[in-house]
Parts: structure tokens; C-alpha cells; sequence
């Protein structure tokens, strides 16, 4: 996390398959169309869209972005060119934008048509994007409720930010009362197959666009759905801080446990013969090596890495005797930053707000 990343504003991200209202519903938020906005039954945003405050109309092309290093965006550019050229950012004004800022991300497709002309690391994008977004709006059509095999997987990666997660169903207004508790039903039964939680994310029904309500039966309830949204978004800049210090602490954790993790693989290898053949066998065995690694240096076990990404990342290194030690002074210091430094930034964090 930069400094940048710490003075950026919420930022709220919104996905959904194509045709779901995605722009239509930020151009509600934003109350007038913004620069190279197109809408339409087709497949119509092709790029990511970040949309900032600011006192002219302009767009910001994706490499010129990553450049300005008072903008949150810079860690995009390991992506590469292929995805900077389908990044973008508005500059506009709009009430909302003082607060809050807004991406737009291309709708989701189905079966090959997702990869095809896609020559960026999508999913890897999308992880960027949910880890740092504060609120992870996924947006369904009351006519579409399937869910397609490539947002399944969308959804599946933004299992770790569930508290983040919001489901907004679209275009409600368009069906009678009974279709709409049908299609809620629906919805959250496919949401629970999905997500396989006990508890799925609140879903916020409405219409977001400029025209009247098609079907006014519900006018009320609708109103208010929409109302709780928006209070919703309002109070994300007095909680933006919060889950700053709360990502930030995960990431330290993260950090402590796995210099524990190399430590202790580094002390199971031989210091002559046999280190690469030794060093095999203990990636081979790596869940069994993580488990006895907690309770060496009693380590929460909800703080290690997922095992198959850590094995595939082992695998690439030559010769794990190369690390250095675990400095313990290094690591009491970190163990400082838990128990006085974390504290005494949330109590300024409190002061604040």
C-alpha cells in the first residue's frame, strides 16, 4: 500500500454481465452522461472505467494514469500495455465524485467470448481491483438472472471481500410483485450455490436510470431499496479509513507469517547434499509442512496463504537456503506495530471521525 492508497478517495467498484445497467446505473449516480459513456442491449464497455473528480471533462488515458503518483492506480502497470490500453479515467464534476470514485468495468460474457480478444490477465485485474475497492457492487437484470460460468468465477474471487459485497437487482420495476419475489428468490438461491455461504450479501432491488417506473406497484418498497443503497455509499468515507488500517494489518500478518514460512522451510533442508531433492519433497508435502510450521511458532492458521498459489510460487525458487534469516529483531518490531502502532492509529483514525 502507497501513500497514495491511504489518501484516495472510497473507491466503489461495479461488475455484472453485459447489458445488467452498470453504466446507466453510475450515470443515475452521477446525475448527467460522462465522457465516453455508451449504452446499449449490446456488449457495450469494452475497457475499465475510473471515474474521478475533477473541475474540467477529460478522459485520462490508462498509461498516463498509472504515471500520476497522487492517484491509487500505479500498481496497474505490471499489467502491461495490452491491459493499459483497455484503462482509462474521466475527469468530471459531480456532486458525488468530492467523496467517493467510481470504475466501471467491462460486462462479464459467456464461454469463449470472455477470453477472445481479452490478452490481459483478467481475473488478476479484477483482484486488484476488489482488494483495493471499498464497496463491490454486482449487479443483475431482473429478465438475465443466470449465472454464467466466467461471473461464477468473478464471484468466487471476491469471496475473501464478502463484507464488501452489495448485489443490486436491476430494472425491478419492469415485472409485477409476484414475478419479483419469484426473481428475488431466484436470485438468492443462485447466490448461495454460488458463494456457499450460510449468509449471502444484502440485495438491493430498484431501477436506476433517469425514466419513470414502468410498473409502480411497488413504488414504495423500490424507493426505499434505493434509498438504503445510496445511505449505504454516503457512509463509506467516515468507514474508508477504517478498512484502510484493516487492510493494512492483514497485509502485516500476511508478511509475518510467511517469513515464519521460509524460515522454516530453509531450516528442513540439508546443508550439504540432497537440498533440491530435500526442497521437492517438501513442496510435494506443502499442507502437511504449513500445519506443523502454526504450531512451531504458534501462528493462526487463518493467516496462511492459500496452499496452491504458495506451492506454484515455491516451485520457482532454485535454492530456498539462498534467504537470508529471520532477523528476530525484525520480527519483534512487527509484533511492536501490532500492539502500539495499530492501536495508536485507530484511536487517531476515531479522533477524526
Amino acid at each position: 500500500l502507497s501513500p497514495s492508497d491511504f489518501d484516495a478517495k472510497p473507491m466503489v467498484l461495479l461488475l455484472g454481465q453485459y447489458s445488467v445497467g452498470k453504466t446507466s446505473f453510475i450515470r443515475y449516480l452521477l446525475g448527467r452522461d460522462f465522457p465516453g459513456c455508451r449504452i446499449g442491449p449490446e456488449p457495450t464497455t469494452d475497457r475499465f472505467t475510473c471515474i474521478l473528480d475533477g473541475e474540467v471533462d477529460k478522459v485520462i488515458p490508462g498509461a498516463a494514469l498509472c504515471s500520476q503518483g497522487d492517484r491509487p492506480f500505479r500498481g496497474l502497470s505490471p499489467f502491461g500495455n495490452n491491459f493499459l490500453s483497455k484503462l482509462e479515467a474521466v475527469e468530471m464534476e459531480a456532486p458525488i465524485l468530492r467523496n467517493i470514485t467510481l470504475v466501471d468495468t467491462p460486462g462479464i460474457l459467456s464461454g469463449a467470448k470472455q477470453s477472445i480478444g481479452r490478452n490481459y490477465d483478467y481475473d488478476a485485474v479484477m483482484k486488484w481491483f476488489a482488494e483495493r475497492a471499498d464497496l463491490i457492487i454486482i449487479m443483475f437484470d431482473a429478465h438475465k438472472l443466470d449465472i454464467s460460468d466466467e461471473l461464477k468465477r468473478v464471484i468466487e474471487m471476491m469471496k475473501p471481500h464478502a463484507d464488501k459485497v452489495r448485489i443490486v437487482l436491476n430494472k425491478a420495476d419492469s415485472i409485477d410483485t409476484q414475478q419479483l419475489m419469484r426473481v428475488y428468490g431466484a436470485l438468492m438461491w443462485q447466490l448461495g450455490k454460488v458463494m456457499n455461504t450460510p449468509e449471502v450479501c444484502r440485495v438491493y432491488m430498484g431501477s436506476f436510470w433517469g425514466n419513470p417506473l414502468v410498473n409502480t406497484e411497488q413504488a414504495a418498497l423500490l424507493n426505499r431499496e434505493k434509498l438504503d443503497l445510496f445511505n449505504d455509499i454516503a457512509q463509506l468515507p467516515q468507514n474508508a479509513v477504517m478498512r484502510r488500517i484493516n487492510e493494512l494489518v492483514k497485509r502485516a500478518r500476511g508478511v509475518k507469517v510467511h517469513a515464519y514460512i521460509i524460515h522454516y522451510l530453509r531450516k528442513q533442508l540439508p546443508y550439504t547434499f540432497g537440498k533440491k531433492e530435500k526442497q521437492a519433497r517438501l513442496i510435494d508435502r506443502l499442507d502437511r509442512e504449513l500445519v506443523m510450521c502454526a504450531r512451531r511458532y504458534e501462528l493462526p492458521r487463518g493467516d496462511f496463504p492459500p496452499v496452491e498459489p504458495l506451492r506454484q510460487a515455491l516451485r520457482e525458487i532454485k535454492d530456498l537456503s539462498e534467504f537470508p534469516k529471520l532477523d528476530k529483531k525484525m520480527v519483534k518490531e512487527m509484533d511492536k506495530v501490532f500492539s502500539v502502532d495499530i492501536p495508536h492509529l485507530l484511536d487517531k483514525a476515531r479522533g477524526e471521525y
